[in-house]
């Protein structure tokens, strides 16, 4: 049995993208700022990662799926909070359906790193507080993905097979 795992090294050459909302701002910056920087300590340079501004969670999609063919990953992060009305529903669960629907057909691993939470506190404790840094997680989870992206695919075939 072979065990096929991908691992956290950034190779020189890739890029990386990250689409973030500009809403609940302090909490997406600290998502940006988290995923950067474990980027960067992984070895991807920071000319090699371009940040992609959109207004909500639910552009994020959209600008995910103009930037696939140009990355070797795409880190979508944003953040929706409940409020008193349905429409937390409506954002997240979209959010979440239309970037699973990309990340299923896309030539390069697209991760999910939109927080959907029922307070603003549970969000900053998300984005660098009690539980960790979200964003940062995230470019951990691309980091490995383009690593077993490339294992899994299969090799050139050999001339004269």
């Amino acid at each position: 049995m072979a065990r096929i795992v991908g691992d956290y090294t950034g190779r020189p050459g890739d890029r990386y993208a990250i689409v973030a909302s500009r809403f609940n701002r302090s909490v997406t910056e600290a998502l940006v700022e988290g995923a950067v920087d474990t980027l960067v300590r992984h070895g991807v340079a920071p000319e090699a990662i371009d940040v992609v501004s959109v207004p909500g969670a639910f552009e994020i999609p959209f600008a995910a799926r103009r930037l696939v063919d140009h990355y070797q990953a795409v880190i979508c992060l944003g953040a929706v909070v409940r409020g008193e009305t349905p429409h937390f529903d409506y954002v997240a669960g979209q959010t979440a359906a239309q970037v699973a629907a990309l990340a299923a057909t896309a030539p390069v691993p697209v991760i999910f790193g939109v927080l959907t939470c029922d307070t603003m506190e549970q969000a900053r404790d998300r984005a660098g507080g009690k539980a960790g840094n979200k964003g940062a997680e995230a470019a951990l989870a691309a980091l490995e993905m383009v690593s077993l992206a490339r294992r899994l695919t299969p090799p050139p075939e050999q001339a004269g097979d």
